[in-house]
């Protein structure tokens, strides 16, 4: 059969390469996809036309037929939290050895949007994962039942619908509060997360229980977020509360704090004690350096792609729910409780 040039002109497509072999679009299709359902002699035509013209195939387009990206969505709540960051590198670095790219997104603390972002990257790619997801609990599970295969981070894995890594907030919380107690603290603050993080929550719940449990210690609890400037403005409450020491959602915050307080002339831990929770990077290198928690984040993110591997390939085993401890490291931003909190 003779064949009809493609123009040279612009990029040949496939269109150009099934005129010219005399076959449909859909055969040569399932010639590029390595499909077996088309007749050896028109495979061996589609694909000698297919090198007379130089045709490649869009990766693209023949990762859409195959229903195969070799991409897996991550949406954060924010990425500016060098916690996440971490997470993300070891996710992509664990991906990266096995052929998977990571794309992520950031959910900017928006409920509204968290859930509609989470369809849309799950269409583009073959798996999600959803780190510390603001949804609550049947809002989430509804939403993981709409984009399997799936794995969250820093929440359960909702009565084993998916795998799940998380950390241990009640040793984490029990640790630094043993910590402060030890230092003769007796009324302590929590400054408290963004509203809808469960993370948030689970801490509190610890803290409350573990003060509950003895009589000679108060908690004071103060409405906050979870970035450098909640942590800053946060000042003026906590100094007339009369703590004298502050538990802070998360490094970020206990940074954002430490900050005001150089400013004001606090002196710390001298006149008020401040940890906070993840030991990210920039805690040691703070003035004075942040006591904290510390998990390895980056083996969590690695933890979270051999899960999500797992899942991915239709393991039969129940999901995997991996909790990782943290550890207390105690730095200068903590020391004996102050006779006079706050000066």
């Amino acid at each position: 059969m003779p064949r009809r040039s493609a123009p040279r002109s612009r990029r040949t497509n496939i269109s150009d390469v099934a005129t010219a072999a005399g076959v449909s679009r859909a055969t040569v299709s399932r010639v590029v996809n390595g499909l077996g359902t088309v007749d050896p002699e028109l495979v061996a035509r589609v694909r000698a036309v297919m090198e007379e013209l130089e045709y490649t195939p869009s990766g693209t387009a023949r990762s859409l037929s195959l229903g195969v990206t070799h991409t897996v969505a991550m949406i954060v709540p924010d990425l500016g939290n060098p916690m996440f960051q971490k997470l993300l590198q070891g996710l992509t670095n664990a991906a990266a050895r096995d052929g998977y790219r990571i794309i992520v997104a950031d959910s900017q603390e928006s409920l509204e949007e968290e859930a509609p972002l989470a369809r849309e990257l799950r269409r583009r790619s073959d798996a999600i994962v959803l780190a510390a997801p603001r949804l609550d609990g049947p809002e989430l599970v509804e939403l993981l039942r709409q984009v399997p295969p799936a794995l969250v981070i820093n929440r359960s894995s909702q009565d084993g619908l998916v795998p799940a890594v998380t950390i241990d907030y009640a040793a984490g919380i029990s640790a630094l509060a043993d910590h402060l107690r030890e230092l003769g603290h007796t009324r302590i603050g929590y400054l408290q997360g963004p509203e809808h993080s469960a993370s948030s929550v689970y801490r509190q719940e610890r803290l409350v229980e573990y003060v509950a449990d003895r009589s000679e210690m108060e908690l004071v609890l103060f409405e906050c977020g979870s970035s450098m400037s909640d942590g800053y403005d946060s000042w003026p409450t906590v100094r007339d509360s009369g703590v004298t020491a502050v538990l802070a959602f998360n490094d970020v915050v206990a940074l954002g704090l430490l900050g005001r307080l150089s400013e004001e002339g606090v002196a710390v831990p001298e006149g008020i004690s401040v940890v906070g929770f993840d030991d990210i990077q920039f805690s040691r290198f703070s003035a004075p350096p942040l006591t904290t928690v510390a998990v390895d984040h980056v083996e969590m993110g690695e933890t979270a792609w051999r899960q999500l591997q797992a899942e991915m390939g239709g393991a039969a085993a129940p999901h995997a729910e991996t909790h990782f401890t943290p550890r207390l490291q105690a730095r200068r931003s903590s020391g004996p409780a102050p006779i006079t909190p706050g000066r």
